[in-house]
């Protein structure tokens, strides 16, 4: 299987079953062992560039479709879109793009399928040499969809939403967290002496970061293996550390997952302290049990928790709290494309009342003049400041507060709420709002 054969794949996957980008592009890779490093970064490029620009790519071969492009095949759909792609936003020429597109379908669906797609690709070449170079901008707001634009722009004003998107052009960097912030530039000139097509560079918002590109699987890289780094996005590594937790302090990681910001948390407090990690669905803390033994950590004790319900056993006395709410996800949306087609507005009331109900629950558990802080991989007021008031509704005996890490303060300055955007600190897109418990 090739680059673009792993692509089609993918697109057909997200169009077809409703998979999601990012895990059908793992599976579909893990699958291709035989591709090097620069064949997977290649099938990368053309599944997120795909599917970012797939209404706009279809817009632009459905002149040629007699019955329409919904119509079609839907592995046809995929190649057709692959190779549009290839055409309008790459450099690869023309000729190959139309020939592997024209060999896929003939090996898939024979040969008058194949001489279908070679008509259509024709044209479409033609129509992209006449147009020269998109406006990729200006085509990525198009395929966004119009309540999530709309969103963006409550949110974040027009100029603001229409970066955001536009971030969403580019494939963004594999973020690598240093287990000890001291051995940080150490690891970055390691990671740089390996010799291969990948570079790194330290992150800008995050003293644990190292941000990858170009470097296929990250977990084959040198140190992770070890213990001595993992991978996790930038802007989570700074939501987990907006906690401030402190040495010998007693924490909890409310809405835990697989573990990442629990890992941070667990460093933070050392061996003196000790933190708790809390979800919904078991499987997801057997994950972090396993990945924080992997860097030689353990949570305290764990919690199979729907906070929307109750509490269970959890403690009611910690130092500090961290909600990282489930959400829309929007601020993800440079990682998954396919989400700017498929998020719709009557989601985020669901989201809303959930955010809220975990965090004011969570809130019962904060020793008084403790700490809570609320996390949304999300930028929507309805996400943010609305479920802020929410909870202050809910909890009398809550205020905000303004941030006390400094990694925070460096980046929003003295604050009790900040947004992390793409297109001014180049992570993904964060709200968080520190909280305090009144004695």
């Amino acid at each position: 299987m090739n680059a673009r054969e792993v692509a089609t794949q993918v697109l057909h996957r997200v169009g077809h079953d409703g998979a999601f980008a990012s895990a059908a592009l793992e599976s579909e890779l893990s699958q291709a062992a035989d591709l090097d490093a620069r064949d997977r970064a290649l099938a990368t490029e053309l599944t997120y560039g795909s599917l970012r620009f797939l209404p706009w790519l279809e817009s632009q071969i459905e002149p040629f479709a007699p019955k329409g492009t919904k119509k079609l095949d839907p592995r046809v759909r995929a190649v057709l879109s692959v190779a549009a792609y290839q055409l309008f936003f790459t450099r690869i020429p023309a000729f190959a793009a139309v020939s592997q597109a024209v060999a896929s379908v003939r090996a898939l669906r024979g040969e008058r399928l194949a001489a279908f797609t070679n008509a259509v690709l024709r044209k479409v070449a033609a129509r992209a040499s006449e147009m020269g170079e998109v406006d990729r901008g200006a085509a990525l707001l198009e395929c966004t969809a119009p309540e999530l634009r709309a969103g963006l722009e409550r949110a974040l004003g027009a100029a603001s939403a229409r970066a955001f998107v536009a971030s969403a052009i580019e494939v963004p960097p594999v973020g690598l967290r240093v287990e000890l912030p001291a051995e940080r530039s150490l690891w970055l000139e390691r990671l740089r002496a390996i010799g291969s097509d990948g570079h790194f560079d330290l992150g800008p918002v995050s003293p644990l970061a190292i941000l990858a590109r170009g470097v296929g699987r990250p977990q084959s890289l040198p140190g992770w293996r070890e213990g001595s780094w993992s991978v996790q996005e930038e802007g989570a590594q700074l939501a987990a550390l907006s906690l401030a937790a402190r040495p010998g302090e007693v924490v909890l990681d409310a809405c835990a997952g697989r573990g990442n910001k629990t890992a941070v948390l667990a460093r933070a407090v050392g061996p003196g302290g000790a933190v708790d990690a809390c979800d919904a669905i078991p499987s997801k803390l057997d994950r972090l049990r396993e990945e924080l033994s992997r860097i030689a950590l353990a949570p305290r004790a764990t919690f199979a928790v729907d906070w929307t319900v109750g509490s269970g056993g959890v403690p009611s006395d910690y130092d500090r709290v961290l909600v990282d709410a489930p959400c829309s996800g929007v601020g993800t949306l440079r990682r998954r494309p396919d989400m700017s087609q498929r998020r719709h507005r009557s989601d985020l009331p669901a989201f809303a009342r959930t955010q809220a109900a975990i965090a004011a629950r969570a809130a019962q558990h904060v020793r008084p003049g403790g700490t809570l802080v609320y996390v949304v991989c999300s930028v929507l007021r309805e996400e943010a400041e609305d479920v802020v008031a929410a909870v202050l509704a809910a909890v009398p005996d809550l205020t905000v507060g303004p941030f006390e890490a400094p990694e925070v303060r460096a980046v929003a300055g003295d604050t009790s709420s900040f947004r992390l955007l793409p297109h001014v600190h180049g992570t993904d897109g964060y709200f968080a709002a520190h909280f305090v418990r009144r004695r």
